[in-house]
C-alpha cells in the first residue's frame, strides 16, 4: 500500500508562528468560559482546499483568562495555514493551556463536511469540572 501523505503534511502547520494570544489577571474563582468562533477557517496541507467549520473554547480559569480580541487574531491566523484539522485543534489547545493555564480546557472543532464527511474533534485538558 503506498500513501500519498507524508511526514511534512501530517506536521504542516505545527511550528508555524502565529499571534501571540494574551492573557488577563482573572478575578473571581470558579466558573467556565465558553467562547465560540463560528467561522473558523483553515487549509488543507495537502489538497490547498479551505476547510470551515467552528471552533469552540471552554475552560475554567485558574489565575489568567484569555483576552478575546487576541484569541480572535489567533484564529484568524490559522485562515491561510496549511494544517489538518485534528492538528488545528490540539495546536489550539496547547497554546490556550501554555497561555492561560486554566485548570481544564476542552477545544473542539466542528468542520463542515467535505466529500461528505463532516469532522467533529475535541481535545482535552485537566480533570472535567464537577
Amino acid at each position: 500500500m503506498t500513501r500519498s501523505y507524508t511526514e511534512n503534511h501530517a506536521g504542516a502547520g505545527l511550528k508555524e508562528k502565529l499571534p501571540d494570544i494574551e492573557c488577563w489577571e482573572n478575578q473571581f474563582p470558579g466558573y467556565v468560559i465558553e467562547l465560540d468562533h463560528p467561522e473558523f477557517t483553515s487549509v488543507c496541507p495537502k489538497t490547498g482546499l479551505p476547510d470551515f467549520g467552528r471552533m469552540r473554547i471552554r475552560y475554567l480559569p485558574g489565575r489568567w483568562c484569555l483576552e478575546t480580541k487576541s484569541l480572535k487574531l489567533y484564529l484568524n491566523a490559522y485562515r491561510n495555514l496549511g494544517i489538518f484539522t485534528e492538528n488545528v485543534v490540539n495546536r489550539v489547545l496547547r497554546d490556550v493551556v501554555r497561555c492561560a493555564k486554566p485548570r481544564w480546557a476542552v477545544v473542539e472543532g466542528r468542520f463542515a463536511a467535505r466529500g461528505g464527511i463532516e469532522a467533529v474533534i475535541t481535545a482535552t485538558f485537566g480533570p472535567a469540572p464537577k
